[in-house]
């Protein structure tokens, strides 16, 4: 495959992951996954799991991707969420999507705002890495119960 390829593919797939994001179909958006990948959250590990924050933690498979977008949707309040994408960077099989996601958590009704950026990889037109960096602090505060607060750590 040619660079030019590749990076036609690949922002292809990204563009499509996007859309069916916003559709908010789990299964549909599983479809871009490969079988088996790197799935990764910048989260401290211990956060990982927490009944507050389920959707926060590693994934392997496509099911597990699905699992993902059921779980992150079950946590937020349907209607009350708006992504911004700013930019879509590609090289070759190699995607940077940098943006800002609006939510509003369901158990805490607390609105935030989260800085984010995910780094994906598309080999043969399947997406095979998706490591997520955002604003975890403004994630945790919205989930957390009034009465604990959540500090930074230095």
């Amino acid at each position: 495959m040619t660079t030019t390829t590749a990076v036609t593919t690949t922002r292809s797939v990204i563009e499509e992951l996007l859309r069916r994001i916003g559709a908010g179909d789990p299964e549909r958006i599983a479809e871009l996954y490969a079988d088996e990948g790197d799935w990764k959250l910048n989260w401290p590990q211990d956060e990982h799991g927490r009944p507050e924050t389920p959707w926060i933690r590693h994934r392997a498979t496509r099911a597990d991707a699905a699992a993902h977008y059921r779980e992150l949707a079950a946590q937020h309040v349907p209607g009350q969420a708006a992504t911004e994408i700013e930019r879509i960077l590609v090289d070759g099989a190699e995607a940077v999507v940098l943006g800002e996601i609006r939510q509003t958590a369901r158990t805490t009704g607390r609105a935030y705002r989260a800085r984010f950026a995910l780094h994906l990889t598309v080999e043969d037109g399947l997406i095979v890495r998706h490591h997520v960096y955002e604003d975890s602090l403004a994630v945790a505060r919205a989930f957390t119960p009034a009465a604990s607060s959540v500090r930074p750590t230095r």
